[in-house]
């Protein structure tokens, strides 16, 4: 079973959508909103898209909306990577 961890999400933010200079994302983010991270819904669509397509996973559109942390979207892609076969 493959897992998410928050290096890959924050590698990912960087890499689909480049990072806000007054934000430390090696920090401690897990409970901050991507919206506090400099994120808007654009930025993290691009990144929702580029994890499912590099982990096999269909989170939906919805989890743009529904994830307002990285904690909550990677409780999300690890739930949906513990149920692959």
């Amino acid at each position: 079973m493959a897992h998410f961890t928050l290096t890959d999400l924050t590698r990912l933010l960087r890499e689909c959508a480049g990072e806000d200079e007054d934000v430390d994302l090696d920090g401690d983010i897990l409970d901050l909103t991507f919206e506090d991270l400099g994120y808007d819904s654009l930025a993290l669509f691009n990144t929702v898209s580029r994890i499912e397509r590099d982990y096999g996973v269909e989170l939906g559109d919805e989890v743009v909306v529904e994830a307002k942390s990285p904690r909550d979207l990677l409780a999300r892609v690890d739930t949906l990577l513990s149920h692959q076969v």
